[in-house]
């Protein structure tokens, strides 16, 4: 495991140390489980742009024509 030194502001400190205790957890696991949820997040965008440049615009208007044209079920409307 890797060590890192990060300087905050106090302000910032003092809002993850708050939140840190109402989680339950260490200063540590809150920024680790935050910069993770973060790293994941740019990850999941960087797979998707990639999958949507490889997208045949051609075939995706061919399934959609398949489609029946027909009103949202009422839950959906919510």
């Amino acid at each position: 495991m890797g060590a890192l030194s990060l300087r905050l502001p106090e302000s910032i400190h003092r809002h993850i140390r708050e939140i840190a205790r109402q989680e339950g957890v260490s200063i540590n696991q809150l920024i680790s489980s935050a910069v993770s949820e973060k790293v994941s997040a740019l990850l999941t965008e960087e797979y998707i742009q990639a999958r949507a440049k490889r997208a045949d615009i051609g075939k995706v208007e061919q399934i959609l024509t398949n489609v029946s044209d027909r009103d949202p079920a009422t839950e959906d409307l919510r």
